[in-house]
């Protein structure tokens, strides 16, 4: 790094530290001609994410705009806002990994309706309903059914097959054992019995 002062482009570093947002390092470099100190920062460097819209125009990805979108889709919806914000980080990072820095805005508007058919089939729909600008009422209403096929099917996916038996149902139910109940002694034993002497007849 060239110095400041006298244009040197030779120096050695003496210090560093973090800053205390965390978000660069400062060090604190000695210039080795003129002994002069002075201090660089290194920082991330972030190319931003631009969304590619229908009629050409590029602008930013902006988190908080698609906070408000869920807001408005998930309107009277029992949806946690932790929920929300677990689908706009999800969505943010699935942008940043993405290999092109320019992302056509449909294909964010179907992570967007993918995160939102699994949380909440009403704003799904709602949120379909602008994103994909339905031309008139039977395109609508075919969206509607696909919806309500697909969840048929994971419904009936989730019940058991005709036939089928559950495991305990098949289990016998063990036989009481037989208890050998002791018999009551006699009231009388034979041995107690004494004969009475008999009486002649006159």
């Amino acid at each position: 790094m060239r110095c400041p002062f006298c244009g040197h482009p030779e120096d050695k570093v003496v210090d560093s530290r973090e800053s205390r947002e965390g978000d660069a390092i400062r060090r604190r470099r000695e210039c080795l001609r003129c002994g002069r100190r002075f201090t660089s920062y290194e920082r991330l460097e972030e190319v931003p994410v631009l969304v590619l819209k229908k009629d050409g125009r590029r602008e930013p990805f902006d988190p908080a705009k698609l906070k408000r979108s869920l807001l408005l889709a998930c309107q009277k919806r029992p949806v946690p806002q932790q929920r929300l914000d677990e689908v706009v980080t999800d969505i943010q990072a699935r942008l940043m990994e993405h290999p092109d820095r320019e992302i056509p805005s449909l294909e964010v508007g179907e992570l967007v309706m993918r995160s939102l058919k699994g949380l909440d089939s009403v704003a799904y729909v709602r949120f379909a309903s602008v994103y994909r600008d339905f031309k008139d009422l039977p395109e609508f209403v075919e969206a509607l059914e696909a919806l309500m096929k697909k969840d048929q099917r994971e419904g009936e996916a989730a019940l058991p097959p005709a036939g089928f038996t559950p495991p305990q149902a098949l289990r016998v139910a063990p036989s009481p054992k037989s208890v050998a109940v002791p018999s009551a002694p006699p009231l009388f034993p034979a041995e107690s019995v004494v004969p009475l002497p008999s009486r002649k007849r006159r």
